[in-house]
C-alpha cells in the first residue's frame, strides 16, 4: 500500500515542480507528468531485476560509453578534419548504441563469471596440486630427502616462512634436545636445496589462524596443495579440512617388506628377549624379530623360519625359530 502512495505522490509531484520552477504552462505540467510516469514506469520495470544484473548492466554501459570516446580519440588522432566532421555527426547515436551493447552483453554474460570463477579456482587447484607444504616435523625427520632423491616426489616443496622461524626458534633454544632438532631441521633443508631434485620455496604468505598447524591447514586448502608430515594429530585435522595430507610415516610403513609365516630369512641376532631363551634381531627398516631358540645366537646372523606376526599400534613384530647360523 506505501509503495502506491509513493508513486501516485511521484506522478502528482512532477508536474508541479515543473509547473512551479520551469513553465507555468499546461506544456510544462504535461512535461511534468510524463517525468513522473517515466519514473514509476522505471520504477515497476526494475522491480523484479536483480540488484547484481542492475549493477552489471550499469557498468556494460559504463564501459561502453567509455569505448565510443575512445573510438573518437583515435578518429581524432587521425587528423582528417571531413572524417571527423562525419564521425561526430552521429556522436549520440554511437554512444547509444555502444552504451546499449555493453549494458546488454554484460547482462548477458553476467551469470558465465559465476563459472569462470569455479574455473580459476579448479586450475589454482591443478597448479597447488603439485606442491608439497613442509612442516617442521618432516623436516626434521630427515627421510624427506630420501624420498626425494628417489625421485618419488615432483613439483616443489613449499617451506612457509612461519614453519622456518620455528625451526630457528629451536635451533637457539636453550634445551639442548630442541636446539638439536632445530639445526637437524635447518641442515636438513639445506640438503634438500643442495639436492636440487625438487625445487625448494620459501613462502612468506602467513594465514591468519591460531597456530602453526591451523596455518599448515589453512595454507594448503587455500593453495590446493598437498602437506607433508609426520604428525598424526596434523594428518587427522588436515583430512577433516579436506587437504591431501602425505604422512612419512604411513609411507614407511606402505614399503615394509612383506613376511609370510613359514617363510626363511636371515636376522643378526643382537640380544636376549624378554622370555627364556628368547633372542632378539632387527631387520633394515627397524621391526623387531623376536627368536624363540635365539638367545645362543647372540651376536651371530641365522636363519629363521618365520611363525607368526603381530601388528600393534607401536608398529610390527615378527616372531620365527632359529633353523640354525647362516653359513
Amino acid at each position: 500500500m506505501m509503495l502506491w502512495f509513493f508513486r501516485i505522490f511521484v506522478i502528482a509531484a512532477s508536474p508541479a515542480i515543473v509547473y512551479l520552477q520551469i513553465s507555468r504552462t499546461p506544456a510544462g505540467a504535461a512535461i511534468g507528468l510524463a517525468v513522473g510516469l517515466v519514473i514509476v514506469g522505471a520504477e515497476i520495470l526494475i522491480e523484479d531485476l536483480n540488484l547484481l544484473t542492475m549493477i552489471s548492466a550499469m557498468l556494460g554501459g559504463a564501459l561502453g560509453i567509455i569505448m565510443a570516446k575512445l573510438l573518437d580519440y583515435i578518429v581524432f588522432q587521425i587528423g582528417n578534419d571531413a572524417l571527423y566532421a562525419a564521425w561526430d555527426k552521429y556522436s549520440l547515436l554511437r554512444y547509444f548504441a555502444l552504451g546499449a551493447l555493453g549494458a546488454v552483453v554484460a547482462v548477458k554474460k553476467f551469470p558465465e563469471f559465476d563459472q569462470l570463477d569455479k574455473d580459476l579456482a579448479k586450475m589454482g587447484r591443478r597448479r597447488g596440486a603439485d606442491m608439497k607444504i613442509l612442516d617442521a616435523g618432516s623436516i626434521i625427520d630427515g627421510r624427506i630427502v630420501d624420498v626425494c632423491d628417489t625421485h618419488f616426489l615432483s613439483g616443489s616443496l613449499i617451506v612457509p616462512r612461519f614453519v622456518l622461524h620455528d625451526l630457528q626458534v629451536l635451533a637457539d633454544s636453550e634445551d639442548a634436545f630442541k636446539r638439536a632438532r632445530g639445526r637437524r631441521g635447518l641442515d636438513i633443508l639445506a640438503r634438500l636445496q643442495e639436492n636440487g631434485e625438487v625445487p625448494v620455496k620459501i613462502m612468506d604468505r602467513d594465514p591468519n589462524a591460531p597456530d602453526t598447524d591451523a596455518k599448515l591447514v589453512r595454507l594448503a586448502r587455500d593453495l590446493g596443495a598437498k602437506l607433508v608430515t609426520t604428525d598424526f594429530n596434523l594428518n587427522k585435522a588436515a583430512m577433516l579440512e579436506g587437504v591431501v595430507c602425505l604422512n612419512v610415516n604411513d609411507l614407511s610403513t606402505a614399503l615394509k617388506p612383506v613376511v609370510l609365516p613359514g617363510e626363511a630369512m636371515p636376522i643378526f641376532v643382537m640380544k636376549d628377549g624378554k622370555e627364556k631363551d628368547q633372542g632378539v634381531g632387527y631387520l633394515d627398516d627397524g621391526t623387531m624379530v623376536v627368536i624363540e631358540d635365539g638367545r645362543r645366537w647372540i651376536g651371530k646372523r641365522i636363519d629363521i623360519a618365520v611363525t607368526s606376526i603381530l601388528q600393534t599400534s607401536a608398529g610390527r613384530m615378527i616372531f620365527g625359530k632359529s633353523r640354525g647360523e647362516k653359513a
